[in-house]
């Protein structure tokens, strides 16, 4: 029976905002179709509130932050492009394949130099790094709080980067990235 009374207390809430909030998402979204995307996220998110939602001292206030961070979340996601002229894309065309850019070249070096840290560094940096793990879901499944997991990978990041400097000769350009390097040879 609590959960029939949260849902109509969310249906209620929704009913009275529903085409306020879609105003408020149209005039913002890049379309009317990702507005109402929006608009579904939202109402999600408060059905997932459930008896909480019916808590709230101004459920209106909560729909439109929700909308609002919604929104926010989805405009970090575009990732902007231009795109490229004829003649730009025929020379990246005709440029050889084996060119690839310096970052791109220190894959020989990690692979090198990643065993040589301490057992505790290589593993966080392989689950989270390399095997895309998320630094909450190491956390969990180390028995880390996520501020220590975060502080792990930091310090871990840190050393790699500077046994990669020193191994591999790393230069960087004004703004922090890898202009070069000058890899040793394996021994």
């Amino acid at each position: 029976m609590a959960e029939s009374n949260a849902f109509e207390c969310v249906l209620r809430a929704w009913e009275a905002h529903e085409r306020a909030l879609l105003a408020f998402l149209i005039l913002r979204a890049p379309d009317r179709h990702a507005a109402e995307d929006l608009l579904q996220e939202v109402f999600l998110k408060a059905m997932r509130q459930g008896k909480d939602f019916c808590s709230l001292e101004n459920p209106r206030a909560w729909l439109f932050q929700v909308a609002r961070n919604a929104m926010i979340d989805a405009a970090r996601l575009v990732k902007p492009h231009n795109e490229l002229s004829d003649e730009l894309a025929e020379t990246l065309a005709a440029a050889p394949a084996s060119e690839r850019v310096p970052v791109d070249e220190l894959d020989a070096c990690v692979e090198r130099n990643l065993p040589a840290l301490e057992a505790e560094d290589r593993h966080i940096i392989e689950a989270c790094d390399l095997q895309g793990q998320t630094v909450r879901a190491y956390a969990e499944a180390n028995q880390l709080t996520l501020a220590a997991a975060k502080s792990r990978l930091l310090r871990a990041r840190k050393r790699l980067r500077d046994t990669l400097v020193m191994n591999c000769q790393i230069r960087f350009d004004d703004t922090g990235q890898v202009c070069c390097h000058t890899p040793r040879p394996s021994a």
